[in-house]
This record gives C-alpha cells, sequence and structure tokens, in this order.
C-alpha cells in the first residue's frame, strides 16, 4: 500500500503576497496585512490563477488514476483548492492537514528584510551565521522544522490504497521541502533550488514513485495553465542570501 504519485501545488497570489511586495518597494519594516497568516486570503489575480489550475489540472484528474486532495489548513491554500476543483468540475472532499502550513516565522513575522535588520539585529546576524535551513526565528520554525512536518506526512501517504495520487496545495517551502525529502537533497542543494527557481504561484510540481520505492521529480514550477489561460505569472518570496555566511563579521558572537 503505497502513493504512486505526488503532486504539489503552491497556493494562488495572496494578499500577504501583495502586501509583501508593496512593503519592500517602499523599502518598509513591516508587512501591512491586516490579518493572522492563517487567515490570509488570496488577491483577486489569485483567485483567477486559481481557476486556471482547476483547467490546468483537468486531464490529471481525468486518467483514471485514484487522487486524494489534502490542502494546508490556511486559507489561502484552501481557497485555491475549493476553487481549482470547481473549475475542473470536479467535487472531490479537500482533507485539511495543518503539517502542510506555511513556514511560522515567530518574531520575524511580517518584518521585511529591512525591518530584522532595523528591529532585531542580532537574529538578522544568527540567520546570516547558520544559513536559511536551520534558523529559527525566536517562537518560529525553521526549514528543518518544516522537514520534520514533511517526513511525517510522507510515512502516511504509505497507508493510502496502492497506486493513488495525492495532491496537496501548500506553499512555497513545503514544495521544496517535499523535494528535499523525497529526492534526498542537500541543505545546498534545496536551497540553490529555492533562491534560483522561485515557487511561482499555482505552479505544479509533479514526483513520481518508481518500483525501487524512490521518488523521482517529473516536473517542477510548471505554470503552463496560466500562460493557457492568459492568467499573469506572479513571483514572490525569492531570497539570494540562503546559505550561511563564513564571514566573521556575520557571527552573532562576534
Amino acid at each position: 500500500m503505497t502513493a504512486a504519485e505526488l503532486v504539489l501545488v503552491r497556493h494562488g497570489e495572496s494578499m500577504g503576497n501583495v502586501a509583501a511586495a508593496a512593503a519592500h518597494e517602499a523599502d518598509a519594516e513591516v508587512i501591512e496585512v491586516g490579518e493572522r497568516d492563517a487567515d490570509v486570503p488570496l488577491s483577486d489575480l489569485g483567485r483567477d490563477q486559481a481557476r486556471a489550475l482547476g483547467r490546468g489540472i483537468t486531464d490529471l484528474l481525468a486518467d483514471g488514476r485514484p487522487t486524494l486532495v489534502w490542502s494546508s489548513t490556511y486559507v489561502r491554500a484552501r481557497q485555491t483548492a475549493e476553487i481549482a476543483l470547481s473549475a475542473a468540475g470536479e467535487d472531490r472532499r479537500v482533507a485539511l492537514d495543518e503539517r502542510l502550513r506555511d513556514r511560522e516565522l515567530g518574531v520575524l513575522d511580517l518584518l521585511t528584510t529591512r525591518g530584522v535588520q532595523a528591529r532585531f539585529p542580532l537574529e538578522a546576524a544568527r540567520r546570516r551565521w547558520l544559513g536559511k535551513f536551520y534558523h529559527r526565528p525566536p517562537g518560529g520554525e525553521s526549514w528543518a522544522d518544516v522537514v520534520l512536518r514533511v517526513r511525517n506526512f510522507v510515512r502516511d501517504l504509505d497507508a493510502v490504497p496502492e497506486g493513488t495520487r495525492a495532491l496537496l496545495v501548500c506553499h512555497d517551502a513545503l514544495v521544496l521541502s517535499f523535494r528535499y525529502v523525497c529526492e534526498a537533497l542537500t541543505e545546498a542543494e534545496v536551497l540553490d533550488i529555492g533562491a534560483s527557481t522561485p515557487v511561482l504561484n499555482v505552479s505544479i510540481t509533479q514526483l513520481v514513485r518508481e518500483p525501487d520505492l524512490t521518488w523521482s521529480l517529473a516536473r517542477f514550477n510548471d505554470v503552463g495553465h496560466l500562460e493557457a489561460s492568459d492568467v499573469p505569472v506572479t513571483r514572490h518570496g525569492s531570497e539570494s542570501s540562503v546559505h550561511p555566511s563564513d564571514r566573521p563579521d556575520d557571527h552573532p558572537h562576534a
């Protein structure tokens, strides 16, 4: 008993994505959203993207393979799943799972890079020293913490009916964490992928299970459904400084 295919979808553009882009453009310290992260909804464009995603998964869901659908408990992911399935003409149950939620940022939540440096300079130095993968902000999670959630979820996929496709609507850090776990990537490899190829809104990433039970990547960051529907592609969440720094002045105890 095991899943044969894993399809990972990042949610559509959210109002948080829009607010973050505006804050960075204004060189502000704080991202003005007005909602806790779990309650941030899709933007109007994000809803259009979700409808285009529905058209993009129609063939996927019609190929005869049994498919189970999961979503992050966060509103933007749930909305993406519901709108996409409706657009695809599918009446499928969406199972909500908190393990698929976005990475928690703790005291750094709603702060831009400038805001973190201005308000938590020692934490900014600690992050540079440890790198993105292992840095855990106070009250938040590191990528390694998210990976533990993902490993737990992947183990549960061994209990689904043989040959099942698992369709997961989640977040960019989750998409990369699933790749890290399933493809047995290194810290450097997954961070390089995230820095060079940010996970696009409503992009599709597909992993298939081989006869020896290893996973292989069939496609990554595919937004052909947006291009076919003439819906704008949005890119949110890229960072260039992700690896641990070896510069002495970046050590938090220097």
